[in-house]
């Protein structure tokens, strides 16, 4: 456990470089962003339109529209200031637990490490289906996250997290019990979050082996660089993780169905200012909220105003939802001259962490054989806590 400490803090080590560079950009003023509502005639060299500069999210807001505000698409300024009230009361990872537990463990950033936006005025990202709301799972869909589910809370059943009731609802719903039979049998999905055990590999999160990034990404933030006849993405997904979306605008079809890609395969055009994306051709091993091969987004990319560009994105998978949701983002433009932005790779997760996780784990198994230790079943190296992601609206 204390190595696992020290290697959360050398994780938090990277994560601060790159929180250190987004908290000394210059912001852009809410009240600039509000004022400004005629879109400037803002062209390349080239002629193209500009969306060229470094856009991250100004403000928190939830994906799903919180059922108390089902019918209003805005917050008033009074909520937003009271929301923003009660996260500042929190003290977040900065409550520990009692010293030496699993739980205080489990929180090894402190709120140091983390970047907080103020509440916006839209009350979800979702803006079609009109309430705001995610559209009902498919049978099928619903069918695979009950395996995943089930399997995930099998190999938890064990710990002191399930016997309990730590940490929120890790395992709501499930029974505490000795070691499942699942502990022992190969993952029926690639997994892409957490598991109870580290056999290998794929056992470990995205982020435990520095894979952390997904697309479609709603919260990270991107430069977006032009060319004539192209368009290119690195998409941040902090701790030095990220990636680079090439968008392919000469007007060529897609890959055939047998290329599939992590990050999807992108055909871009201009209609008038507005740069609209197909994406499709993802890979089986991709994992937007269920959604893997079949996954299909249309962005379009607007520039609102020189501090403010939109992307509306419409998400469509029939194997997992009854029907196509659109979300909408505002981002808002980085000062060129006072922002660091850095894409080195540095993850001290997969090229530290993980073979240390692995070996860990061997060692627990021998001990256990040995009678030294009990079954590695029995300790939570799954979930974590600190309170770090509360939410006014999650609550309400």
């Amino acid at each position: 456990m204390t190595s696992k400490r020290a290697l959360g803090f050398m994780s938090a080590a990277a994560a601060l470089v790159v929180v250190v560079g987004l908290l000394t950009v210059t912001a852009v003023p809410v009240a600039a962003q509000s004022a400004s509502t005629t879109l400037p005639n803002l062209r390349t060299a080239w002629g193209d339109p500009d969306l060229q500069g470094i856009w991250n999210q100004v403000f928190n807001t939830p994906l799903e529209r919180p059922a108390r505000y089902a019918n209003r698409e805005f917050f008033t300024d009074q909520e937003r200031a009271e929301f923003d009230r009660q996260r500042a009361a929190v003290r977040s990872r900065d409550a520990r637990a009692q010293t030496g537990t699993e739980k205080d463990v489990a929180g090894a950033y402190n709120a140091v490490f983390q970047s907080i936006r103020h509440y916006g005025k839209r009350t979800s990202l979702i803006v079609d289906p009109p309430d705001g709301k995610l559209p009902p799972l498919t049978p099928q869909a619903q069918a695979r996250a009950k395996i995943e589910r089930d399997f995930q809370l099998a190999l938890l059943q064990a710990t002191d997290t399930c016997k309990n009731k730590d940490r929120g609802a890790a395992c709501a719903g499930w029974q505490y019990g000795p070691p499942s039979p699942k502990w022992d049998e190969v993952t029926p999905f690639y997994n892409t979050g957490r598991l109870n055990r580290h056999d290998g590999p794929e056992d470990g999160s995205l982020g435990d082996r520095c894979m952390s990034g997904n697309y479609p990404d709603l919260a990270g933030f991107r430069r977006i660089v032009q060319s004539p006849g192209g368009v290119t993405m690195f998409i941040d997904t902090q701790q030095g993780q990220g990636y680079q979306r090439n968008i392919v605008m000469n007007g060529s079809p897609h890959l055939p169905a047998s290329m599939r890609q992590w990050w999807g395969d992108s055909r871009g055009h201009w209609e008038g200012n507005v740069l609209v994306v197909d994406v499709t051709n993802f890979s089986p091993k991709t994992n937007f909220m269920g959604s893997h091969e079949n996954l299909h987004l249309v962005e379009r990319y607007r520039r609102v105003d020189a501090d403010t560009l939109e992307i509306a994105m419409t998400i469509d998978d029939p194997t997992v939802w009854t029907r196509p949701w659109t979300v909408k983002v505002e981002l808002g433009k980085q000062d060129d001259n006072a922002n660091r932005f850095y894409t080195e790779p540095r993850c001290f997760e997969g090229n530290y962490g993980l073979p240390s996780l692995l070996l860990g784990a061997r060692s627990a198994d021998l001990a256990y054989t040995e009678g030294r230790a009990p079954h590695p079943a029995t300790r939570d190296n799954a979930t974590c806590d600190g309170g770090e992601n509360f939410d006014p609206l999650a609550v309400q």
